[in-house]
Formats: C-alpha cells, structure tokens, sequence
C-alpha cells in the first residue's frame, strides 16, 4: 500500500512530465510563440552566466524564445527531450520541476545539454513557468 505522500508525489511527476511532453512538441515547431505559451508574463529568467532577464508581456516572452529557437536551429538542432525530472509542491497553485535538456541534431546524435530549474503555477490553460533558472551544462544521460 503507498502513503499518501507517495501517491501525490507520483501524481505531480505525472502532471510536471506531461507539461514538458507538450513544451517538446512546442519546441519541435521552432516558432517562439509557441514556446512562449507555455509561459506567464512576467516571466523572469536566471541564466548560468549570473545575468537575469525579467519579460513583462508576452510578446516579449515570444521575441526571446523566437531568438533562441532561431538559434538551436541555425547550430543545427532538429529537436529536443528531457530528462531526469524532479518536482516539489510548493503550496496548492505551484510547483517546482528540474529537467535535464537534450538538444538533438537530425540524426538523434546530442548537441547538447543542461539542467535548468522550473517554478510554475497552475493556471485554468494548465501549468505556465514564470521563472527559471538554468544551470551549468550537465552530462547528457
């Protein structure tokens, strides 16, 4: 029998996993606002260099995530997976996530790789990141 504890544990895993499954396929169009759906204005982004950027619309949110989808692209990124994914409630109406990207070229081969570190609030269109912090390039599993 599993302790409650457990159960919720397994049902924010699942909640979290499917957010991300659909982020992917957000990714996989390499159009910014799509990606940028996926996000709450504002949204406040820590990067590994120690700088930070704060976007207060969500046309702002869709520039940034156009740039950096342009960017995968032109590096010769096809798509992307995550993996290693870690949740904490925080409260009713939020959680955190930890993931580990892999961008991946045409040919499944890694381009590369990350950990970055999610909090997100539910919402009635479902969970939406309004912060995150990214985290040194981590080894790929």
């Amino acid at each position: 029998m599993k302790a409650a504890g457990e159960t919720g544990a397994a049902a924010l895993r699942a909640e979290a996993a499917d957010f991300f499954d659909a982020f992917v396929e957000a990714f996989a169009s390499f159009d910014g606002e799509r990606v940028a759906s996926r996000y709450l204005a504002p949204y406040l982004s820590h990067r590994v260099d120690g700088t930070s950027a704060c976007f207060l619309a969500h046309e702002e949110i869709g520039r940034y995530f156009q740039s950096v989808v342009d960017g995968y692209r032109q590096d010769g990124c096809a798509s992307c997976r995550w993996d290693a994914l870690e949740t904490t409630a925080v409260g009713a109406q939020s959680l955190l996530a930890g993931v580990t990207w892999i961008l991946l070229r045409a040919d499944g081969s890694v381009l590369a790789g990350w950990r970055e570190s999610y909090h997100l609030a539910r919402t009635p269109q479902g969970l939406r990141i309004f912060a995150s912090v990214d985290h040194p390039p981590a080894p790929v599993p």
